[in-house]
């Protein structure tokens, strides 16, 4: 098991100790082929790590099953209930006989707790593997719909205007992280060292394709992601609310961001932004000040994800399930 994590690249950050130490935690499986490893709507909070074989995740619709991903050697699964807590949103369906890495998450839970730097690597794991995911299903949608030529969801015309920076004062920024059961040292270094912005109504806060210099957090206001699908225009994806974190994954796997970003409300959005710098040194896996941050952004991307699948079940479904499998 432990030469198993050693070799997977999600796992190259944890030192020799935390390791060692997941590893204890960790239970080997054989599993057969065509057996569900987990069912849509169980409670159960497991992650597993798929070293041989192939598994399909896949959610039951009325014109049969509609694959959300094919995961391959090397890939977590399940990660998103080990964070969240909530029920599966899917099958994991063995499609070869399989060999896993099962992390339980009832013997993990005291270990994490006890130990900081473990629960940080751990989660900066699952992190960069949810972040990931969520990037392909991004990818997916604009797939999807220049297959079906479904239309997009209404979007509100709003009139655009010039983008400034403004000051806002640090109590109102503290009180933004502090709801969010940051730790003092996250509060006070998210506080000082983000920049305010305020967008107007429909203006850009980035757009698909641009390097990432910086995630983003809403202050006021609601953020609206989206893509432009070739065809068939703009298709929202997600609306952000006070506390939502975006701008992430570029940060993660150094890629063009995958949506743009928009202020959405007619009174426009207010958001802090903050620098890929300060990202890079808050979430440094040597350091025990990243895990309260991390497991925050683990829950708002596992949140996201599990909505943009749910998105994509329902165009399938009302597609008629007359879509080919898209991957």
């Amino acid at each position: 098991m432990l030469a198993t994590l050693q070799r997977n690249e999600l796992f190259a950050h944890f030192g020799a100790t935390q390791l060692a130490a997941l590893a204890e935690n960790v239970d080997a499986l054989r599993v057969e082929a065509a057996t569900f490893v987990v069912r849509q709507g169980e409670t159960t909070q497991d992650a597993y790590l798929l070293d041989r074989g192939g598994i399909r995740i896949q959610r039951a619709t009325s014109y049969g099953q509609y694959a959300l991903g094919v995961l391959g050697r090397g890939d977590l699964f399940g990660e998103a209930s080990f964070i969240d807590g909530a029920p599966r949103s899917g099958d994991a369906y063995t499609t070869s006989k399989c060999e896993l890495l099962a992390f339980r998450a009832a013997a993990l839970a005291p270990r994490l707790e006890a130990d900081p730097l473990l629960s940080t690597a751990l989660h900066w794991a699952f992190w960069r593997s949810l972040s990931a995911k969520l990037r392909r299903t991004n990818e997916k949608i604009g797939r999807f719909l220049a297959e079906t030529g479904a239309p997009p969801a209404a979007a509100p015309e709003l009139a655009r205007a010039p983008t400034g920076e403004f000051r806002i004062d640090l109590r109102t920024k503290r009180e933004l992280f502090s709801e969010q059961r940051l730790s003092p040292l996250e509060i006070n270094l998210l506080a000082t060292l983000s920049r305010e912005k305020r967008f107007r109504p429909g203006a850009d806060i980035f757009h698909e394709g641009d390097s990432g210099d910086a995630m983003y957090v809403v202050l006021e206001g609601r953020v609206r992601i989206s893509k432009q699908i070739p065809g068939v225009g703009e298709e929202a994806l997600g609306i952000l609310e006070r506390g939502d974190y975006f701008g992430e994954m570029a940060l993660i796997d150094r890629q063009p961001r995958s949506a743009d970003a928009k202020a959405h409300d007619p009174d426009g959005a207010v958001v802090l932004a903050i620098p890929k710098e300060v990202v890079d040194n808050l979430l440094d896996i040597r350091k025990v000040s990243a895990v309260g941050l991390l497991r925050l952004l683990c829950r708002l991307v596992s949140k996201r994800l599990r909505e943009v699948d749910d998105k994509l079940v329902t165009w399938y479904i009302l597609a008629g399930g007359n879509v080919p499998e898209i991957r």
